[in-house]
């Protein structure tokens, strides 16, 4: 509808360009500075980390102390049986984050690709990255781009993925930026009654993949930077295909279609003429109702700020026992036999190690590579590079990220979503990596 229809004065248009293009820069404009190349939100939170010094740690370990207190605090650990097993589980990362910033312990847990691996390499990042990205998220999502994109995106993102049209920018800031970020986006989307429990379900496990800049990393220990391009892309492709199959099937689909009980269902509407102009008005729309600048960051920190403190208690526990179970038991041994029928049907030269490699996944994102990075196979290692990070699931900080938001997804849906994405992965990525890299 237009504003003279209306009535309806449309107050500062420029915030919609100004502020949109503030939030794009910061999640997916690439710069290099210093010799390293990332995203600006990467180079900012570097930078703090810089400034914070020898208190980093410590300032780490408050928001852990004041995330393990909290559900305390508020009775949240009385509402359900999984969110008392995560209280009791904040003290044993409390603990163990302590160990480490104290340097006191067994030697076992402070090996350096244990506990404190989780602290510096995970809890640090991701302890600054969301209050800090959720500042900027404020002018990505809350002026009226969300709106304008999703419009024109209506017909290919409900078709294929279930999803309105509105979530586009939410997809691709989630792969494209962390995991944490994209969660606090759709969190904050499904609250405000624009996404059904379902879509926000399938946003939340279909494409919050770990940030570009932790692929750099996984590539860099499977030595893949050679192939980057080519790494990046086909992970894209992968983590796409596999959300479009797995929408069609349970437990994603079996999600309630329903909206956020105390939110006011904001429905998109499927407007197929002049969707140009449509998608303008409805940016219009969003941007009147968008509240100023200082309110809109204070609120989104908060929020960050929330969930930064839900998060680290759990990624130092959980991690913790997840590395610990991966290195010292055959419990992944075990699992990877799942595995192997499918890494052999694609034609895997060690079928076992990929699906050991693949199955210890589940506990930490990063472990994969470190299992698979003696290989001289280049498509084993792209395989498992390409796999770990479109399989998505893992208990090191992703579910506890999940848990920490308000969508419908328990622990054993997330499990079982889980073991779809590894299978289908493997079954999607093995003939395509030898097309590209082993001809």
């Amino acid at each position: 509808m237009s504003e003279q229809r209306t009535g309806q004065r449309t107050p500062g248009i420029w915030r919609l360009v100004v502020y949109s293009a503030i939030g794009v820069l910061m999640f997916f404009v690439p710069l290099t500075i210093g010799g390293e190349n990332a995203i600006p939100l990467d180079h900012l939170v570097r930078l703090i980390q810089a400034g914070l010094g020898p208190t980093l740690p410590y300032v780490i370990l408050l928001l852990i102390a004041a995330g393990t207190v909290f559900p305390f605090v508020t009775g949240e650990w009385r509402s359900t049986r999984v969110k008392l097993v995560f209280a009791l589980l904040n003290i044993v990362g409390l603990v163990t984050a302590s160990m480490v910033v104290f340097d006191l312990g067994p030697a076992w847990l402070l090996d350096e690709d244990l506990a404190p691996f989780l602290f510096d390499a995970v809890a640090v990042n991701v302890g600054l990255l969301v209050p800090v990205g959720a500042v900027f998220l404020a002018m990505l999502v809350g002026y009226g781009l969300m709106e304008f994109v999703g419009v024109l995106l209506q017909r290919v993102m409900r078709p294929v993925w279930r999803v309105p049209g509105r979530s586009a920018v939410d997809a691709a800031a989630s792969f494209v930026g962390s995991y944490s970020l994209g969660l606090l986006i759709t969190d904050r989307v499904y609250r405000s009654g624009r996404y059904t429990g379902r879509e926000a379900a399938i946003i939340a496990v279909g494409f919050s993949t770990v940030s570009v800049t932790f692929m750099v990393v996984i590539a860099n220990t499977l030595d893949l930077m050679g192939i980057w391009l080519t790494y990046f892309f086909l992970t894209f492709f992968v983590t796409y295909a596999t959300t479009a199959i797995q929408v069609r099937v349970p437990p994603l689909s079996g999600v309630p279609d329903q909206y956020y009980p105390e939110a006011t269902p904001q429905p998109e509407e499927d407007e197929s003429g002049r969707r140009v102009h449509r998608a303008w008005e409805e940016a219009k729309s969003a941007l009147r109702a968008a509240p100023s600048l200082p309110r809109n960051i204070s609120a989104n920190f908060m929020d960050g700020l929330r969930m930064s403190m839900s998060i680290l208690p759990s990624i130092m526990s959980v991690g913790t026992i997840g590395l610990a179970l991966a290195r010292h038991t055959p419990v992944f041994d075990l699992l990877s036999y799942v595995f192997v029928p499918f890494t052999w049907v694609v034609g895997s030269s060690d079928p076992q190690l990929t699906a050991k490699a693949l199955s210890v996944g589940i506990a930490e994102v990063f472990l994969p590579a470190t299992v698979a990075a003696g290989s001289d196979d280049l498509v084993l290692r792209l395989t498992v590079g390409v796999v770990s990070v479109s399989s998505i699931v893992f208990f090191s900080a992703l579910v506890p990220c999940v848990l920490a938001t308000k969508v419908p997804l328990s622990v054993g849906r997330l499990v079982v979503i889980w073991f779809q994405r590894v299978i289908l992965g493997i079954l999607i990525t093995g003939p395509l990596a030898y097309l590209l890299v082993g001809l």
